[in-house]
């Protein structure tokens, strides 16, 4: 086998583990976005729409267990900025004057206006309180790193009635199948036009030696945990 070959297989690998990453992540969390009384955070500015649960983070966008519930105190809210869905990827990009809003079972629609953010290191801890009513929003910064951590700061601005239709929904049930499918497709396709014919072979097995992991792991969910640990081994513990 020809050193190009060898290097297309690791390099193959190494995307399947992030992608692997991905599946689990989506697979393992059906069950909190089909659950109706999971709370829903809604942030138009920056296309999210999550559900969230309070059980970790590697769980989707996590309602931390310290805080408190909307209008009943501080919330504080964290979500991952690459890997595992990257809910807040995009979270920096929030300025002033933005909106949030938590769709809360037995609460209502909750709205809140941002209004400043900052970048804290790592260690810092968050004090909360129940005497004002405020959100905060938390990921990690720079993007793949867990160097510090990016606040963003939210007031709450009113209380309405609940909106049931966005409980209903469910947009990222199918998010595990479809990256399964295009693993498998775009790998296809890279096997069948790979510029080694004789070696071909060796990139179509791996392709599918993979792909069949990704769809082991749609049809029956384990935690994206041991995956993640597996990274970040590989990234030398960033």
């Amino acid at each position: 086998m020809k050193i190009t070959t060898v290097i297309v297989i690791i390099a193959l690998v190494v995307v399947g583990m992030y992608t692997l990453l991905e599946v689990t992540y989506f697979s393992s969390k059906i069950a909190i976005e089909k659950d109706l009384s999971s709370p829903v955070i809604l942030i138009p500015a920056i296309g999210v729409n999550e559900k969230l649960n309070n059980i970790s983070i590697s769980q989707g966008v996590y309602h931390e267990e310290y805080s408190y519930f909307p209008t009943k105190g501080e919330v504080v809210i964290f979500g991952h900025r690459t890997s595992y869905g990257s809910p807040f990827l995009r979270l920096n990009e929030l300025k002033a004057g933005d909106v949030v809003t938590l769709q809360w079972q037995g609460i209502g629609e909750i709205n809140y206006t941002v209004n400043s953010s900052r970048i804290v290191p790592a260690s810092y801890l968050l004090p909360v309180n129940n005497s004002i009513q405020r959100l905060f929003l938390i990921t990690c910064d720079p993007p793949g790193f867990t160097t510090n951590r990016l606040i963003i700061e939210a007031d709450m601005t009113n209380l309405g009635p609940l909106d049931k239709t966005v409980l209903n929904e469910n947009p990222q049930e199918h998010y595990a199948l479809y990256i399964s499918i295009g693993f498998l497709a775009i790998g296809l396709l890279l096997a069948f036009f790979y510029p080694i014919k004789e070696e071909r072979l060796f990139v179509l097995i791996t392709i599918l030696a993979i792909s069949a992991v990704l769809f082991y792991a749609y049809f029956f969910p384990f935690s994206p945990d041991i995956i993640g640990s597996k990274i970040e081994w590989l990234n030398g513990g960033i």
